[in-house]
C-alpha cells in the first residue's frame, strides 16, 4: 500500500512537471494560434543555462535567472523570426519553430557536449521530503524527512524526493500565479483582449504585437523553469527535449488546446497513466481475468494481452489521445463551437 501512494504521488509530480510544461505551450496557442514545436527545446535550454548559472550564482538565483533569458531568447525570436512568416499561415510558422528546435540541439551539443552534465539538486532540496512507514501494527503512518533506521528495520518505509515534493509546489504556485494574472490584473486584461478583439485593443492603444511578443517569452520562460526543475530531478541530457516533446502535445489535445484549465486536467491524466501501472504486478489477461473475463490463448489479440502493465504503460497516453480526438475532439476542457 505504501508503494501505491508512492507511485500515485510520482505520477501527480509528473503531471504537475507536464502543466509546467504544456501551460506556456496553451498560452502561445491561445494567444497566437502558433504550435510551437521548438516548446521542449527551450524547456532543455533551461536546464543547461541554470546549470552553468549554477557554478558562478548558486542554485537559487538560478532557478530565477535562467528562465529570464530564455524568455528573452523567445521573445527575440518571435520579434526577428516568427512575426516574419506569421502572416504566411500556420505551415510556416510551424516549419520554423521545428527547425529551431534542431537549432537549439545542436547548439546545447556544441558548447555542453553530447553527454550528460552533472546538474543536481543544491543542499536545501537533497534527501527525504517526508516517509511513508507501512507498519504491520499501526498501519500506515507518514514521518516527515527521512525515518530512523530503527523505524525502518520494523517497518516498510517508502521515500518521497524533496525535489519532487519542491516541484509540484512550484507547479501549484505557477498555475495560481497564472490564474491570478489573468482573471485579477490589468495585464490579463490586456492579453484576454488582444486574444479576443485586438483591432480594439490596438484601437484603445495597446501595442498588440508587443502583447504576443511578450506572450511567447513568457510561454518560453515557463518551459524553461520546468526545465530547470526536470533538471535536477532527472538527468540534464541533450535528448532530454526529445522525451517530454510528444507527450506534452498528448497533454494539450488531451486537455483541450488552448484551454489552461484543460492543461492542468490532462497534465495529471497522463502523470498518473505513466505511473500507476507500475503498481499492477501482473499482465493484462491477468487482470482482465482477475475481473471476471474469460481470457484464454484463443482470445483475440492474446499475445498482446500478455504484455505486462509496465510495458503497456509508456502507450497509454497515447491510447487515450486517440480516444480524446474520436470521442471529444476538442479535448476535456475545450471550448466548443455552437
Amino acid at each position: 500500500m505504501d508503494q501505491v501512494l508512492i507511485n500515485l504521488l510520482n505520477g501527480l509530480s509528473s503531471g504537475l512537471l507536464l502543466f509546467m510544461l504544456s501551460s506556456g505551450l496553451t498560452l502561445i496557442f491561445s494567444m497566437m494560434g502558433v504550435l510551437n514545436f521548438a516548446h521542449a527545446s527551450f524547456y532543455m535550454l533551461g536546464a543547461y543555462l541554470a546549470y552553468s548559472l549554477v557554478g558562478a550564482l548558486g542554485f537559487w538565483p538560478a532557478l530565477i535567472l535562467a528562465p529570464l533569458l530564455v524568455g528573452v531568447l523567445g521573445a527575440g525570436f518571435e520579434r526577428m523570426a516568427l512575426r516574419r512568416v506569421h502572416k504566411f499561415g500556420h505551415v510556416p510558422e510551424l516549419l520554423i519553430t521545428f527547425g529551431l528546435s534542431y537549432v537549439l540541439l545542436e547548439l546545447v551539443q556544441l558548447i555542453w557536449g553530447h553527454t550528460a552534465v552533472p546538474f543536481g539538486p543544491p543542499p536545501a532540496l537533497q534527501g527525504s521530503a517526508f516517509t511513508i512507514v507501512q507498519s504491520p501494527a499501526q498501519g500506515l503512518s507518514l514521518v516527515w524527512g527521512a525515518a530512523g533506521p530503527a523505524l525502518c528495520a520494523a517497518a516498510a518505509c517508502s521515500t518521497f524526493p524533496l525535489t519532487r515534493f519542491f516541484m509540484m509546489g512550484v507547479a501549484l504556485a505557477m498555475l495560481l500565479a497564472l490564474w491570478l494574472l489573468l482573471t485579477r490584473t490589468r495585464i490579463g486584461l490586456v492579453i484576454q483582449a488582444a486574444l479576443t478583439h485586438p483591432e480594439m485593443a490596438e484601437a484603445l492603444g495597446h501595442n498588440v504585437p508587443r502583447v504576443l511578443m511578450l506572450v511567447f517569452g513568457s510561454g518560453c520562460a515557463l518551459a524553461a523553469l520546468a526545465g530547470v526543475i526536470g533538471g535536477i530531478t532527472f538527468v540534464t541530457e541533450p535528448h532530454m527535449a526529445a522525451i517530454v516533446g510528444s507527450i506534452i502535445f498528448v497533454v494539450v489535445v488531451v486537455g483541450g488546446v488552448g484551454s489552461l484549465a484543460g492543461a492542468f486536467v490532462g497534465s495529471l491524466l497522463i502523470g498518473l497513466l505513466q505511473t500507476l501501472p507500475l503498481t499492477v504486478n501482473g499482465s493484462l489477461a491477468s487482470l482482465l481475468t482477475g475481473w471476471g473475463l474469460p481470457i484464454t490463448p484463443q482470445t483475440p489479440g492474446y499475445p498482446l494481452l500478455r504484455l505486462s502493465m509496465a510495458e503497456v504503460a509508456p502507450i497509454l497516453p497515447y491510447l487515450l489521445m486517440v480516444l480524446i480526438l474520436i470521442f471529444r475532439p476538442k479535448g476535456l476542457l475545450g471550448k466548443r463551437e455552437d
